[in-house]
């Protein structure tokens, strides 16, 4: 066997038990910044050294330190300038050195999350979201609503409204209990204008309710079926309560899983696939630091952000495009501006029933209708004047019923 990772000289063991001392007063430091999670790195680190005896004492210290190090570094970014967090950096890199710990090696197992206390609860109740929530609670939970569709645009769990310019595989979802990926690809060969081509969506193993689903849609091939053939949540007790159904053959699935509270909805409208969802609250906000890159919680990144009212050129007249999209969606809301846009850049006219049937979701996903409509001024394309539009009025006439037959 080689050396241990770390070694300790009698001297040297009571400088973990001042850095301890020093540690509490930081766990109490009353400005540590509510975004700074340097105290659960150090609560961490405090419940790794307090039981170490015998033998493995100094290589389990030295374990400690490798990981409450990590856990400091996935924390950097929102610590700058926090001096709690700056301290217990200084604290592990002297404590290192003292203990002659490496910086590479083993580190200590996370602690286990408690049971979880179903008492009072029926086994199958435990995979009904709601029902478990008003036990422990006393009320209903709360819900949120995000969606994907057009070209693309991206309404988020806080109600903010973007059109991405993404390609490529993005997450819309990354939390504990969901994974939601869109693959966006042009809408044609040397097009500007993006549509999602393929959905994945996993819901991870619950040991309760599930086993492990993946569900897969592209373009032509909206199945209604996870991918093992399955339509529910397998041979656990609570299977049930994750489902599969088919809304319109070929058009329109529907997830349904009781189990965390959320409804998908999958759909196709001409050549792009739309995602809605509704899901709890708690589910929505189960992520990690590192799941910072979730379209349906941040939006688009400000880099991939384009405005709609650039939309004014393209194979369709606006004027045009406000005409079809007119007779889908009579508000002149996001949903409105998200069709002119894709009907102008685009030329398909299918893009009115993408939007239309975000719409639809919205109405049915949202807790609050008076949330439905969102109205952003100026972000759509701009009217052309009376005297141009008498121009344009026969070439749109034309269009609509070209568009439609």
């Amino acid at each position: 066997m080689g050396k241990p990772a770390c070694s300790k000289s009698p001297g040297q063991r009571e400088h973990p038990v001042l850095f301890l001392q020093a540690l509490f007063l930081l766990l109490f430091f009353r400005h540590v910044s509510s975004q700074c999670k340097i105290l659960r790195c150090n609560s961490e680190y405090v419940a790794a050294t307090l039981n170490l005896r015998g033998a493995d004492r100094s290589a389990g210290y030295c374990d400690a330190l490798r990981s409450y190090s990590r856990c400091t570094r996935r924390t950097a970014r929102t610590c700058r300038g926090d001096l709690a967090y700056h301290s217990a950096v200084h604290g592990i890199e002297d404590l290192m050195i003292h203990n002659n710990c490496s910086k590479e090696g083993p580190t200590s197992p996370p602690r286990p999350r408690p049971p979880p206390n179903h008492q009072g609860l029926e086994p199958l109740a435990m995979c009904d979201y709601e029902k478990s929530f008003v036990y422990k609670h006393g009320q209903a939970p709360s819900y949120q609503h995000c969606a994907a569709f057009g070209d693309p645009h991206i309404r988020t769990f806080h109600d903010d409204f973007h059109t991405c310019r993404v390609e490529g595989s993005w997450p819309l979802l990354d939390n504990e209990y969901l994974f939601v990926q869109a693959t966006s690809s042009p809408v044609a060969k040397g097009s500007n204008a993006t549509v999602t081509s393929k959905l994945t969506i996993i819901f991870k193993n619950m040991k309760e309710c599930i086993d492990q689903k993946v569900y897969q849609a592209e373009i032509d091939n909206l199945p209604a079926a996870f991918e093992d053939g399955s339509v529910n949540g397998g041979e656990r007790p609570g299977g049930s309560s994750l489902a599969i159904r088919e809304r319109s053959a070929g058009r329109h699935v529907e997830i349904r899983a009781e189990y965390i509270g959320t409804t998908i909805a999958v759909r196709q409208a001409g050549r792009q696939l739309s995602f809605s969802i509704r899901a709890a609250e708690e589910v929505a906000r189960a992520f990690t630091e590192e799941q910072d890159l979730q379209l349906c919680v941040t939006g688009c990144p400000r880099s991939q952000r384009i405005s709609r009212s650039e939309c004014c050129r393209g194979p369709v007249a606006a004027e045009v495009a406000r005409a079809l999209c007119k007779e889908m969606l009579p508000v002149e809301d996001v949903y409105f501006q998200s069709c002119v846009f894709d009907v102008v850049t685009s030329g398909d006219a299918n893009f009115t029933m993408a939007a239309h049937g975000a719409l639809e979701d919205a109405r049915v996903f949202l807790p609050n209708a008076e949330k439905l409509h969102i109205f952003q001024a100026g972000a759509g394309c701009p009217r052309v004047s009376s005297s141009s539009f008498l121009l344009l009025i026969l070439t749109s006439g034309l269009w609509v019923v070209l568009l439609h037959f």
